[in-house]
């Protein structure tokens, strides 16, 4: 046996780690898998996109100049600059205004325009969330834009007239691409069950129609969030015997799990408030609660909505139901004291009273008419009998001469002048609790205007 120094120099070799397996190359996710490759295979956008509408024209015609696509995820921004960079033969460049740096713009710009001079081809840049570059981002791409070196496609889900700069603006169509509606959907959804290439083809899958159905209205009109949570679900479900996989709507339900609202924007934050606050005047107490609905989902403010709903109650329903005001306020402070979720309750019953309660705009009429008569015309002196009369020598001045009080008369009401020019700014109305105040106060300027004429005989 061949003996060995426990101090040589030479130890025996380590042996050789097991070797690790490979990690299988995983593929895209369905939703791109799926993107359409041509104007043919896309899905939706018919406002846009119809036959003899401007941007097919202009996208058949290869008579593209820049462009900015708007509008929420998943509505086909990125596949659609892809299908025109193929159908007008450009060289697709992509930039991401979350990634890319001015140095990289500088690269993309400098290779398109060698591109362009060497061999004649046009470059199409895309960038992707082009709200998130800042001025100088955005102001670098202007010359080459201006030169036709590129032609820009940038897509954002911000309205670009609040988030680009406007001569960025100025030299691109803007296109508003809408929400997929549900039919889309679910013709996504059924190509891609069928495509063996690109799609689930290769397996056999049968999806029962409200399990379709329910992922593309949980969706939202998101394309990528339909075909991605019908990958999940059969992805993750075992074949049967027979080697089918069976898709039933528990497994769709758990595969998208709660809808997440567009509401992460100026855009969509201000939409949602407004339309909230035009189905409360319109007296429509369902729109009402679901623009509410929406807000509460998205984990909106509770201070902000009773903030409008005080400010709806004054402006809106005014004086024809008092009470709206008070109800409005007290809902905000209970909101502000409990907090979500249970604060959704009185802030239901607000905008329900408010909704169904008579409406009168003449306070917020009123004031802004004498708001006007202040700022357009000569200010207006105190009469002398309005005058503080309380100090020692404001009966030297006159002050207060003259005052008659109005508890001391049939009533509680005297005509006498509270303006040296008569003005009309409070025209009440027909509505509620106002008609009974419009009574009242038609009587009483009528013995005013009696007086008056009394005064000047």
């Amino acid at each position: 046996m061949e003996s060995r120094d426990l101090f040589s120099s030479s130890p025996e070799p380590a042996p050789a780690a097991p070797e690790r397996p490979a990690s299988p190359v995983r593929p895209p996710p369905l939703a791109a898998r799926m993107r359409p490759r041509s104007l043919a295979e896309f899905v939706g956008q018919a406002h846009l996109l119809g036959p003899g509408l401007l941007l097919r024209r202009a996208i058949e015609a290869d008579r593209i100049q820049s462009l900015i696509f708007f509008g929420p995820p998943g509505t086909g921004k990125t596949s659609l600059a892809q299908i025109i960079a193929s159908q007008t033969h450009s060289r697709f460049e992509r930039l991401s205004g979350v990634e890319s740096n001015v140095a990289e713009m500088r690269r993309v710009l400098a290779s398109a325009a060698n591109r362009l001079q060497n061999t004649g081809q046009p470059t199409l840049l895309f960038v992707d969330e082009i709200h998130r570059f800042n001025k100088a981002q955005q102001d670098v791409l202007l010359p080459d834009v201006e030169s036709g070196v590129v032609r820009l496609i940038g897509a954002t889900t911000h309205n670009p007239f609040f988030f680009v700069n406007a001569p960025l603006v100025s030299r691109s169509q803007i296109f508003e691409l809408q929400p997929l509606s549900e039919a889309d959907l679910l013709a996504l959804m059924r190509q891609a069950l069928g495509d063996a290439q690109r799609g689930l083809g290769h397996l056999v899958v049968e999806a029962q129609e409200a399990a379709l159905r329910h992922l593309a209205r949980m969706a939202d009109g998101d394309a990528r969030k339909a075909l991605n949570a019908l990958e999940i679900g059969v992805l993750t479900t075992e074949p049967q015997a027979d080697g089918v996989i069976h898709l039933d709507l528990k497994t769709a339900e758990q595969s998208i799990q709660k809808k997440a609202v567009v509401y992460d924007d100026e855009d969509a934050h201000y939409d949602t408030i407004s339309a909230f606050i035009k189905s409360m005047r319109g007296s429509d107490p369902d729109a009402a609660l679901y623009w509410l609905a929406k807000m509460i989902h998205a984990g909106e403010d509770p201070r902000f909505i009773a903030r409008r709903i005080m400010i709806h109650a004054a402006e809106d329903v005014g004086l024809a139901d008092p009470m709206a005001l008070v109800l409005s306020a007290a809902a905000c402070q209970v909101a502000e004291f409990v907090g979500w979720p249970e604060a959704r309750i009185p802030l239901a019953e607000a905008t329900l009273y408010i909704a169904t309660a008579h409406k009168s705009n003449s306070v917020v009429k009123a004031v802004d008419a004498a708001l006007e008569e202040v700022r357009q015309n000569p200010t207006q002196a105190v009469p002398q009998h309005l005058r503080d009369g309380s100090y020692a020598g404001a009966e030297r001045l006159g002050h207060g001469k003259g005052y008659q009080y109005a508890h001391d008369h049939p009533g509680h009401f005297v005509a006498q002048d509270y303006l040296e020019t008569v003005r009309r700014f409070y025209e009440p109305g027909e509505q509620g609790a106002e008609r009974r105040i419009k009574e009242r106060l038609d009587h009483w300027r009528a013995l005013m205007e009696k007086a008056r004429d009394q005064k000047g005989s």
